[in-house]
């Protein structure tokens, strides 16, 4: 079918919106793919929604080959399967919650565990109808608090998510690796850079979990790669190597030093450094105290925690927040303090914690027979030479601290480089949180009820719209990988005479015939206007009728490389069948 600019709702934008931080934000909104309604909230135009429906065919066509069948979910669910498992409170702030009119509490969406279990426990039975792999292509809806990027970050996404069920671990391993075979197919054909990262559950549950990030400076997601191996981790679940302990029976006792004006990390260090204590010493030495307050899902009241860490890192609050998970954390704030007057800030030591009963978890790399300079409790003092495992003992290690390039690797070999990415899919071995929550069995062979096992997969198919738009476009516009592309063939008619807008016609009704898709500029604008926008569209080949006609050629354009040859007319659509086929 030949689609024609001069009928289609297309309207073009020569500046970026106001509000566009990202290229695909900018350039999707200038080349007429969507248009913003609400913050977080789009609507997809024709060449937006015929670009999103080809990549739902990609995904759909790879799920299909592992053995996925489709089905469909409402978006609008009920509290009850929400408030089993817990999620209804776990999700806190990002659940949008309403009510209908007999006050009953409903939710949009976020994603589908709770139903796909409730599904399965209520159609098979017997251990002979597994495994089964069901998956659909839905809207998902979570009440981002910073709607961003467009539709890289929005509040209404489309999503698929899939899940399977079996009778063992075993076949879990087996569907899961089924999976994540099927995904690198997807993301392979759609042409997207992405690396594979060990990744943190979160909310989700479950053990095994992977990431797909799209490469990309503009991501919200910070991941790691060894210089040596391939070891590849999202930030939060990257595992600190804890160095050995050190003995302690050598160590000499702690002492409390007159430490005036020194609330900071660089200030405590420089005074150190003038007090003549014989050694040198830097940031590292010292031990930060941080204080946050937890609260568990559904919880009335925030709990006090305080996280020690070596004085030359940061608290990273997404590593850290990954770590507590589902709880909330926040810093304490002025009032907090106020409200526990034994926090002195700026001189906060583990010693006042333990006095008080709060909670005080470490960073791995603080190990008994380690000996720090920290707060004393007290204004304008810390104590020098306190052993971690002899004068203090935490209740555990937290993930907390931000991970630097150089760091070792986690698996030893070589040391961290860091990047940024976007979160594309999502694949987790879930296990039985939610089929234990329901009750899900099978009928076994012997009779007896056998639990079933699960796993969850998520590729966010907007978002990857958005994600490809962002990889792929120059400075004049998109560039769309063909097999997504709005057409294969833009065919620009650069002039008004009757001969070459005849030959325009003709040329595109050969193209349809041959069965290629094409978008045809029979505007009456000029030949500048159409060259831009044909650009800014960004389908992957640009035919140019025009003045070359006098001497039978038209002008092929590949959007990719840059490249322009002319072409003898009665050759054009061969040539055209040949690059599709490239």
């Amino acid at each position: 079918m030949i689609t024609r600019l001069s009928t289609l709702l297309l309207r073009t934008l020569r500046e970026d919106p106001a509000d566009a931080e990202v290229p695909s934000h900018k350039l999707l909104v200038r080349a007429g793919y969507i248009r913003r309604v609400a913050p977080g909230i789009y609507s997809w135009l024709p060449l937006g929604l015929r670009v999103l429906r080809n990549i739902e065919a990609v995904v759909r066509h790879e799920m299909d080959v592992i053995g996925g069948q489709e089905i469909q979910f409402p978006a609008l669910l009920p509290r009850e399967p929400y408030q089993k498992t817990g999620r209804w409170t776990e999700y806190g702030a990002n659940l949008f919650r309403l009510h209908d009119r007999k006050g009953g509490d409903y939710l949009l969406g976020p994603t589908h565990e709770e139903l796909f279990t409730l599904t399965v426990k209520g159609e098979l039975s017997s251990y002979k109808d597994y495994p089964v792999i069901l998956y659909q292509v839905q809207a998902k809806y979570r009440d981002e608090e910073r709607p961003r990027a467009g539709i890289l970050r929005g509040r209404e996404f489309l999503m698929k998510d899939s899940y399977s069920f079996d009778l063992s671990d075993e076949g879990l391993a087996q569907s899961y690796q089924a999976h994540r075979e099927a995904y690198i197919k997807i993301f392979d054909r759609l042409g997207v850079r992405y690396v594979i990262v060990s990744a943190h559950s979160g909310a989700m549950g479950g053990s095994r979990s992977e990431e797909f990030l799209a490469e990309a400076e503009t991501g919200e997601d910070t991941f790691v790669r060894s210089t040596e191996s391939s070891y590849a981790a999202n930030v939060e679940a990257v595992i600190t190597p804890a160095p050995p302990e050190l003995p302690i029976d050598a160590l000499a006792p702690a002492r409390v030093l007159h430490t005036p004006d020194t609330p900071t990390i660089d200030t405590l260090v420089d005074h150190l450094n003038r007090a003549g204590l014989g050694r040198t010493f830097s940031a590292a030495d010292t031990l930060k105290n941080v204080m946050v307050k937890t609260r568990q899902p559904g919880a009335a009241h925030w709990e006090l925690l305080g996280v020690g860490l070596p004085g030359d890192r940061e608290v990273d609050m997404k590593r850290l927040a990954a770590s507590l998970a589902p709880a909330e954390v926040a810093l304490l704030e002025d009032p907090d303090f106020t409200a526990h007057p034994f926090l002195v800030k700026g001189y906060i030591g583990p010693g006042a914690l333990a006095r008080n009963g709060v909670r005080y978890l470490v960073d791995p790399r603080v190990v008994p027979g380690t000996a720090w300079a920290t707060g004393a409790d007290r204004p304008d003092h810390h104590v020098v030479g306190l052993v971690c495992g002899r004068d203090f003992t935490a209740a555990g290690t937290i993930e907390a601290a931000q991970v630097r390039p150089g760091d070792r690797s986690p698996d030893g070999a070589g040391t961290l480089v860091v990047a940024r990415g976007i979160e594309i899919g999502h694949i987790f071995q879930l296990g039985r949180k939610y089929t234990d929550a329901f009750g899900l069995d099978a009928l076994g062979p012997d009779g007896k009820p056998i639990r079933i096992t699960m796993g969850s997969y998520g590729i966010g198919i907007s978002r990857l719209l958005g994600v490809i738009a962002e990889q792929s476009h120059d400075a004049r516009g998109l560039i769309w990988p063909r097999e997504i592309a709005p057409a294969e063939v833009h065919l620009v008619v650069a002039g008004k005479d009757d001969a070459v807008v005849a030959a325009g016609e003709r040329l595109a009704t050969e193209l349809d015939a041959a069965g290629l898709r094409v978008i045809l500029d029979d505007r009456s604008a000029t030949p500048g206007v159409k060259f831009a926008d044909a650009e800014l569209i960004g389908v992957p080949t640009i035919l140019v009728v025009g003045r070359g006609l006098a001497c039978g050629v038209v002008e092929v354009k590949d959007r990719l490389s840059g490249e322009r040859t002319e072409i003898p007319v009665d050759g054009v659509v061969a040539h055209v069948q040949e690059l599709c086929r490239k």
